[in-house]
């Protein structure tokens, strides 16, 4: 920049220049050569360079003029349209050749030409050119221009990395405006037609205007440029300062021995990703949620969310599942080991193993193993476990409300969690398990959603196999699971979701079968429990049965153990303080360890006056005999009271009971006086208990005929049934039940609907062997069998 300011001097010095007609032309390409400036020039080309060796061989005096840019379809042009035909007269001022034959010349743009005629094309172009001459103006408008210029061109200058601070100097001491036009356009990085117009333009004041634009364009375009740098600038060096602190850090606890936790956790997770076999799926989702939690402190909150998360992923068994054992001969053998009766059941198991055998990708089935409290469903999950050799895992949904709990919470919620489903399955530890959803008949649902909804996808073979938990977000195989729910009642389970298991019905045990229940299991058992031997104690067959009979009441055998467990306590404190006799236990002295019987009331009453029947009834624990008194009241009118809390539905099966009597003997002379001058008052004894349902209709209308002929029933019948207006007899439900309670008590005779008879196959031989059974399709046929005479 010295010798343009040096050059400005010198022209000042000529005043006048004086230019050939006929110049050499060299063409320039992407750059415009201004008057007054100093520009290198490097010629390797042989035309060129025989071009300059004219010139200084001559006055040292060639015309540069500027190349068009050429489009894609110039191809054809020809070289004299290319130039511009405004250029510079450049004057050779220094020239150095190189080995290779190239040239470097230092020129100097001394004054605007303007071409007018091509002369000659070769070897190099020659014209006849014109000195365009320059206007002289230095009003103040034209010096309010210049300062504007100046003024934002040392802006430029500031921002930008590539012009040096010289200029600045160079600039604030230019005061011809046409030589400050020219320089600053020189130094501006702009397009070769924007400086070309600027150097054909003949006026400094109008060359200012236009670069005026210029200038502020380019300003605009660096300020903006340095706000986009300075925000990078500043996010790299917020990273780089976390990189290099937490580095430091990390050097800092290795001198002090510290380990570094977040660094081993996170070497830990990626070992186990890298060394797990998960599904694709679930391998990109784990890749994923690693990258996210590198790039966290962990000290941030969502750190710990992350790598729980990422700790799930991990502990499910995607792929890991336990080998069936289908040796039949040994599971029935652990079946029977764990469990005394319940054929029906042991026999779906074996029949379960047998296909899984013939067909290893059998879909497990959904049993529902439905019967009273205590008659051993939960234990007979474990043994089916057992049996298959699959890992077990149990979970109740009794009072289950929430959605969540099935499906998982989302991890939007602080604390959420996968649902039971699949933390069953990661505590098992295979994909295969036994799961066990007990009490399924107690679902509830609020506001927080329908628990029975979220198993519909669960227990439905077709669809669990890409059950998807909210937690998770990633499908989960539960095809290969075996589920078995467990319920009292099947009235309260959702028809739709009834639809999807197979239900198989635990009646419950006959006082014969908990005699051996008894001896097998609970005995052994609470005698280990409350630390006491043979040496110490036996249980009399007959000391174990009056304990069913008189101290238990049930279906199960959930109290008979308790019991047992009182007498083995009882013995337990005798051996303690000493005591050295082994104690027998039998029906004589078991009162001295349980107190006198709990359930006198249920047993069979020695004798039963006329009007009082012996009926059979249905509840959540088991069946019970029921009877059913009745007494005729003089004075009255021939009306039917009920008492005892009895529903609706009892009410009319009693109204029906007797309109059919009345039809039926209330035209007969002996009976007319029970119509019309007496009352009839019916009741149910426990009358503190609901009673409802049809199915003493029967037992109802043998009440009325024990009344009216004034005769007894033989106490060792009991009848069930559904009786109609016209006296048809119609099925029950729960004769299983009834029956095994009727055979508890000592009932030798069931009267029961004849529709029923299909049922008595699902009964012990022990039971059907000891009571037998008379099937009615008629209520005429139950009096037949309890009043023969009566009838005919």
């Amino acid at each position: 920049m010295a010798d343009n300011q040096r050059d400005h001097r010198d022209d000042d010095m000529d005043g006048e220049i004086h230019l050939p007609a006929d110049l050499p032309i060299l063409p320039i390409s992407e750059a415009v050569i201004f008057p007054a400036m100093m520009v290198p020039l490097v010629l390797s080309d042989t035309n060129l360079v025989k071009l300059a060796d004219d010139c200084l061989a001559g006055d040292k005096i060639l015309g540069a003029f500027a190349q068009k840019e050429l489009e894609d379809d110039d191809e054809d042009v020809d070289d004299r349209d290319l130039i511009y035909r405004v250029g510079t007269a450049v004057k050779i001022q220094k020239m150095l050749r190189f080995p290779d034959g190239s040239m470097r010349l230092l020129g100097q743009g001394i004054a605007r030409i303007r071409l007018d005629e091509f002369l000659a094309d070769a070897p190099y172009m020659k014209a006849r050119i014109s000195h365009i001459a320059e206007d002289v103006q230095d009003d103040s408008r034209t010096l309010a221009y210049m300062r504007g210029v100046a003024n934002n061109f040392l802006k430029i200058v500031d921002a930008s990395e590539t012009l040096s601070d010289e200029l600045k100097v160079v600039v604030m001491n230019i005061d011809d405006p046409g030589r400050l036009a020219d320089l600053i356009a020189t130094n501006l990085d702009v397009e070769v037609a924007e400086k070309q117009e600027i150097l054909e333009e003949a006026s400094p004041r109008k060359r200012l205007q236009l670069l005026s634009k210029l200038v502020m364009r380019e300003l605009d375009v660096l300020e903006l440029g340095q706000k986009l740098q300075t925000r990078v600038r500043k996010s790299i060096d917020k990273d780089q300062r976390e990189y290099y602190l937490r580095q430091q850090m990390k050097a800092i606890q290795r001198e002090l021995g510290d380990t570094d936790e977040g660094s081993v956790e996170l070497d830990d997770l990626r070992t186990r990703i890298d060394e797990s076999d998960l599904p694709e799926k679930v391998l990109a989702a784990a890749n994923r949620e690693f990258d996210r939690l590198s790039r966290m402190s962990p000290g941030a909150s969502e750190y710990t969310v992350s790598k729980t998360y990422l700790d799930w992923i991990l502990d499910l068994p995607w792929n890991e599942a336990s080998e069936d054992k289908l040796d039949l001969k040994a599971a029935e053998e652990i079946l029977e080991r764990d469990h005394y009766g319940l054929e029906d059941v042991k026999e779906r198991i074996i029949e379960y193993l047998a296909v899984r055998k013939l067909k290893a990708d059998h879909r497990g089935p959904i049993l529902c193993l439905a019967g009273p409290p205590g008659v051993g469903k939960t234990s007979l999950g474990r043994s089916i476990a057992e049996a298959v050799g699959r890992k077990f895992f149990r979970f109740s949904l009794g009072g289950m409300r929430d959605e969540a709990e099935i499906r998982g919470h989302r991890r939007t919620y602080v604390g959420s969690m996968p649902g039971r489903i699949i933390a069953g399955i990661k505590e098992c530890g295979t994909n295969n398990p036994v799961l066990m959803l007990d009490e399924i008949d107690k679902l509830g649902q609020d506001f927080r959603g329908d628990p029975a909804s979220a198993l519909l996808e669960v227990l439905d073979p077709e669809q669990n196999s890409d059950f998807t938990d909210h937690y998770l977000t990633l499908p989960f195989d539960l095809s290969k699971v075996m589920f078995i729910t467990t319920a009292n009642m099947l009235d309260t389970i959702p028809r739709p979701l009834l639809d999807r298991m197979e239900v198989i019905q635990l009646a419950g045990y006959t006082n014969l079968e908990k005699l051996q229940i008894a001896k097998r299991y609970l005995l052994p058992r609470q005698m280990e429990a409350n630390g006491v031997t043979g040496k110490h104690i036996r249980i009399t067959d007959a000391g174990l049965m009056k304990i069913i009979e008189d101290h238990t009441r049930e279906a199960g055998v959930r109290n008979l153990e308790r019991e047992i467990g009182g007498v083995c306590r009882k013995v337990a404190t005798g051996v303690a303080k000493g005591k050295r006799k082994r104690e027998v236990v039998g029906a004589r002295n078991l009162e001295d360890f349980l107190g006198p019987p709990s359930y006198s009331g249920q047993r069979l009453r020695r004798h039963l006056k006329p009007g009082v029947c012996t009926g059979l009834a249905w509840t959540q624990v088991g069946g019970k005999i029921l009877y059913i008194e009745g007494l005729s009241l003089p004075g009255g009118r021939g009306a039917l009271n009920l008492t005892g809390q009895v529903g609706s539905v009892m009410q009319e099966s009693a109204s029906a009971a007797f309109s059919y009597l009345r039809n039926r003997f209330g035209a007969r002379k002996e009976f007319v006086d029970f119509f019309t001058k007496r009352d009839v008052h019916i009741h149910l004894p426990a009358g503190a208990v609901p009673k409802d349902g049809p199915s003493a209709g029967i037992a109802m209308a043998s009440v009325l005929l024990s009344l009216m002929v004034n005769r007894a029933i033989d106490r060792r019948t009991a009848m069930t049934g559904e009786i109609t207006l016209t006296g048809a007899v119609l099925p029950i439900g729960g004769l299983t039940e009834k029956v095994l309670a009727a055979h508890r008590v000592g009932i030798k005779r069931v009267i029961l609907p004849a529709a029923n008879e299909v049922d008595l196959h699902d009964i012990p031989d022990e039971v059907r062997q000891e009571i037998a059974f008379v099937p009615v399709s008629h209520v005429d046929e139950v009096w037949e069998a309890i009043l023969p005479d009566v009838v005919s």
